[in-house]
């Protein structure tokens, strides 16, 4: 791959000195020269989810999000668990995605980095696929104990250093399919299929266009 890649990582705690940011940070510079890792920082600026406001005129807040990840080559979602669960914060981001669908066939790669975090990370790792990130176990990593692994700004468990790698490169191999396919498949050749269905009241239509 030829080109610096653009990764968009949101991090599931909104205190900015937090071991989640601390280690997309880290990320970031381990990956500058394949990347540009731009962290979301507008979690917190996001109204809660409302299906009302749900329509062609967005919040703001929300159309800003939704063009941010719709112009990402792949998202990154480094986050911890909150009583035994997924941080609010971060599951109202992900609730506003659901009808939107900008991570739709999107690479992604869900770092879970927290005390235990097993419960959160299966949690996510559901809500994901059914919105259709593109996000196969490879990109998937469980960090327990991360307190003890991440400190002083550096990854200082061998262990945690290398599945991040894994993890990553997982991420970016399913940015360069993307690539690959993009250009080896002419643009009027693009097959598709067109559905609808209902998801838990959240929103009633979807509908995908297709040429053949």
């Amino acid at each position: 791959m030829d080109r610096h890649l653009r990764i968009i990582a949101i991090c599931g705690s909104t205190r900015q000195q937090s071991t989640n940011h601390t280690l997309i940070n880290i990320i970031s510079e381990m990956y500058a020269s394949t990347a540009e890792i731009t962290s979301f920082e507008g979690l917190a600026e996001l109204p809660h989810f409302n299906p009302d406001l749900d329509n062609q005129m967005p919040p703001p807040a929300v159309s800003a999000f939704r063009d941010l990840l719709r112009a990402a080559d792949g998202v990154l979602i480094c986050t911890p668990e909150y009583a035994m669960g997924v941080p609010g914060s971060l599951k109202n981001a992900l609730d506003w995605l659901v009808s939107s669908m900008e991570l739709s066939q999107k690479p992604v790669a869900l770092i879970t980095a927290s005390s235990v975090g097993e419960l959160a990370h299966q949690s996510l790792t559901a809500t994901l696929r059914v919105i259709e990130a593109d996000m196969p176990d490879s990109s998937r990593l469980l960090i327990p104990f991360v307190k003890a692994k991440v400190q002083g700004g550096r990854i200082v468990d061998e262990g945690t250093l290398r599945d991040i790698k894994e993890v990553m490169g997982s991420l970016i191999n399913a940015i360069a399919k993307i690539d690959f396919l993009n250009t080896a498949i002419p643009a009027s050749r693009t097959t598709s299929c067109s559905c609808s269905w209902r998801l838990s009241g959240v929103f009633d239509r979807r509908s995908l266009q297709y040429t053949n």
